[in-house]
């Protein structure tokens, strides 16, 4: 279904007996339904995060060298090693950059950004692998076994690989999300970027996008809590018999509940980069991905540096990440 109607080639629905209840009880289908969901959304969001961040690059004249291959080539995790690629299509960097002419070494949050969003590529994928088993297993216990109409009582329904793969995956997308702020806050840094702080306008005692690092800040608090492991938990029932549980469902329950606080944090640097690139005039070659990127968040985003509030901005940021997911794809190709 999408948003009320049956999507087309979609199969026709089936009717539903009292035999039905139990198989449906345990083949986890809703907790499988909404780890799938919160997997769609967030593997786009990462991807678009890296598109941010080569923007954030441009706006401080960042250095390419923690992008270049031989660097990963001499420690090639597959995750660290295809996000550097994907960097260096971003903002059009040669495998073997030249050295930078300022700083020798940037902050972490561009530094340190292929061994972090690496990790979370990789837990993307092996959540997947494990959903792609799940979804088409048939966990219903007892089995009926078709060769032989044999009943077999087990524990097949039992989520443990779901719920630790959904428990990695939130704590590797955290980690990318500290990283966003951590670039946000190197956005408000004169020393990056030659602008006044918080990238104010030259009123006195402008503000500029400082209330930008307390909206993300209480984004990731958000991210933080949603991250505490579910398979953690524990219950007794059934009078001891059924005396452990691997709140899977907990799990995809928190996975998804962490999409919006995930899209508020990047929405934020997002702004934020913008802002830096308008003021000082920068802008990445049109024909990049980075630079038909800016263009984009240009035509959306208010040029209005005026101290005012800016909910409308980091609302219309956080809705164009998708289209960012979009770029990051096509840079790849």
């Amino acid at each position: 279904m999408l948003r009320g109607r049956r999507a087309v080639g979609a199969p026709e629905p089936q009717a539903l007996d009292n035999n039905d209840a139990l198989a449906l009880i345990s083949s986890n289908a809703l907790t499988l339904g909404q780890a799938a969901l919160a997997l769609h959304e967030l593997r786009g969001l990462i991807a678009a995060t890296q598109v941010v961040a080569a923007l954030s690059l441009h706006a401080v004249d960042g250095s390419h060298e923690a992008y270049a291959a031989p660097v990963h080539a001499a420690r090639p995790h597959r995750g660290s090693v295809e996000v550097a690629r994907r960097m260096r299509e971003l903002i059009g960097s040669a495998d073997r950059p030249t050295p930078p002419l300022g700083r020798i070494q940037d902050p972490y949050g561009f530094r340190c950004l292929p061994q972090i969003h690496g990790p979370a590529h990789d837990a993307a994928d092996a959540l997947e692998g494990v959903l792609a088993i799940e979804i088409n297993a048939a966990a219903e216990n007892p089995l009926i076994s078709p060769e032989d109409l044999t009943a077999y009582h087990h524990g097949g329904f039992y989520q443990a690989q779901l719920a630790l793969a959904l428990d990695h995956f939130r704590l590797a997308v955290t980690q990318v999300a500290r990283l966003s702020t951590s670039r946000l806050s190197t956005l408000n840094e004169p020393a990056f970027t030659r602008l006044r702080p918080f990238l104010a306008d030259h009123e006195p005692a402008a503000s500029g996008v400082m209330i930008l690092e307390y909206a993300a800040g209480a984004a990731l608090g958000d991210l933080r809590a949603f991250s505490a492991p579910a398979s953690l938990g524990h219950a007794v029932l059934s009078r001891g018999v059924e005396e452990q549980a691997s709140f899977a469902s907990l799990a995809a329950r928190q996975t998804l509940r962490a999409c919006d606080a995930y899209r508020l944090v990047v929405g934020c640097e997002l702004v934020a980069a913008v802002r830096a690139l308008r003021q000082r005039d920068l802008r990445p070659d049109p024909e990049l991905p980075a630079g038909r990127a800016l263009e984009l968040a240009e035509s959306v985003l208010d040029d209005d540096s005026t101290d005012r509030p800016l909910t409308d901005d980091v609302t219309a940021a956080s809705a164009l990440l998708d289209r960012f997911t979009e770029i990051w794809r096509g840079s790849g190709e």
